[in-house]
């Protein structure tokens, strides 16, 4: 395809999208990037988000015999920018991938941005950083977003060291680049690389860094897919100008119980109780914090609290609710949702919370960075919690994706 002449669609910016890998990890019994997150493709998620960005040239890499595939994801999202997108076939490694696309952009584009598709989810304000960096003078921009979990340098089995994460950094895509270096640190490259940044850096360029986002994760297992699924907002019919949907806010429900009998003082909702018997759990048996996690993960669709904090998570023997609830937060932030309020309601005959209720919802909400009620009732001596054998919690949440 040759450049066309109009003013808008001569960009100095091209969009190299790679769909071309075969997603084993998947488990799919198709290419990775026409595999459905919902009524639509992975790719054409990706797309999405690419057409929403800065006007640029776009070239998709597809496996060869996927052309006819991408050609009707293409039609159905670039809209008026239909011109301006190409569709090779990609290469045996990503590098040759990179190769092929980069071979199809039109000889005037100054700047290259490759993205995988398989960070579907990207939204546009992480391309145009990327741009306005390049933009500004940079060779290379990287999106990247910084650790947050604890990393632990192994061997084998065993623990080494901790690693100080103050340093470390995941990269994502888009990643962009001065046309004439990547193009000539793809001619000197003597090995693959894990990215394109790499392979520039390899070449002697210094990279750069722009802040990514919590969206662009890369899907690449069955449980990555089924997390995007969780998340995605339904793309609307194909238009002129695809638009996001509004995201509309999200429900979940948690319960959890609890029998006294436990070693040490008890905890519950986040708060010690002396003089009070403990409660039996893996953790500290609060009830009431693991409800609140329960329905936080149910409202965002990301699994429940033994999956994330369960027995073979043994960091989390012994902890107490901001543990839990710090994490839970940051799990759904990284899914890309903000939490909007909790409720949640015990049922125990002991303790008596009427004293230390606000004092309770004042800690769960900070730990939870959101407003948590809290209410407690009794059962009129019906069940275990109405003979005191155990204390049970039930909690409502609300989650937006942003």
């Amino acid at each position: 395809m040759t450049a066309p002449s109009s003013p808008i669609a001569r960009p100095r910016t091209a969009i190299v999208v790679v769909a071309a890998g075969s997603g084993t990890r998947l488990g799919a019994d198709a290419p990775k990037a026409f595999v459905g997150i919902d009524a639509h493709t992975i790719l054409r998620h990706a797309l999405h988000g690419v057409f929403a960005a800065p006007v640029a040239q776009v070239v998709v890499v597809v496996p060869d015999d996927r052309r006819g595939d991408a050609l009707t994801e293409v039609v159905e999202s670039a809209g008026e920018r239909r011109d301006l997108v190409s569709i090779v076939a990609g290469g045996a490694s990503r590098q040759q991938s990179v190769a092929a696309g980069l071979a199809a952009v039109w000889p005037d584009v100054e700047f290259v941005l490759v993205h995988d598709a398989a960070r579907a989810l990207t939204p546009p304000e992480v391309f145009e950083r990327v741009i306005a960096a390049l933009e500004g003078g940079e060779d290379a921009v990287l999106p990247v977003l910084p650790v947050v979990d604890t990393v632990k340098r192994v061997d084998g089995a065993a623990v080494v060291e901790a690693v100080d994460r103050s340093v470390l950094a995941a990269a994502q895509t888009p990643q962009g680049f001065r046309r004439d270096v990547l193009l000539a640190a793809l001619a000197e490259a003597d090995q693959e690389h894990t990215d394109d940044a790499a392979l520039v850096q390899a070449a002697g360029h210094a990279v750069t860094t722009v802040p990514g986002n919590e969206r662009s994760f890369k899907i690449t297992t069955a449980a990555d897919l089924e997390r995007a699924r969780a998340v995605v907002v339904p793309l609307a019919a194909a238009t002129a100008s695809l638009t996001p949907l509004p995201a509309l806010p999200r429900i979940g429900v948690g319960t959890d119980v609890h029998a006294f009998g436990g070693d040490g003082v008890l905890w519950l909702a986040g708060l010690e109780w002396p003089g009070e018997t403990a409660l039996h759990g893996h953790s500290d048996g609060d009830a009431v914090a693991h409800a609140i996690v329960d329905a936080l993960l149910a409202a965002a669709g990301l699994g429940d609290i033994g999956l994330h904090f369960g027995t073979d998570h043994p960091e989390y023997a012994g902890a107490h609710a901001a543990a839990f609830l710090t994490r839970t937060r940051a799990i759904l932030a990284e899914a890309g949702f903000a939490i909007g309020n909790v409720s949640v309601q015990v049922q125990a005959r002991r303790p008596r919370f009427a004293a230390r209720r606000q004092e309770a919802e004042r800690v769960l909400s900070d730990a939870l960075g959101a407003p948590v009620s809290v209410s407690a009732t009794t059962t009129d001596g019906l069940g275990f919690t109405g003979t005191g054998e155990g204390v049970a919690a039930f909690a409502v949440a609300l989650v937006v994706a942003v």
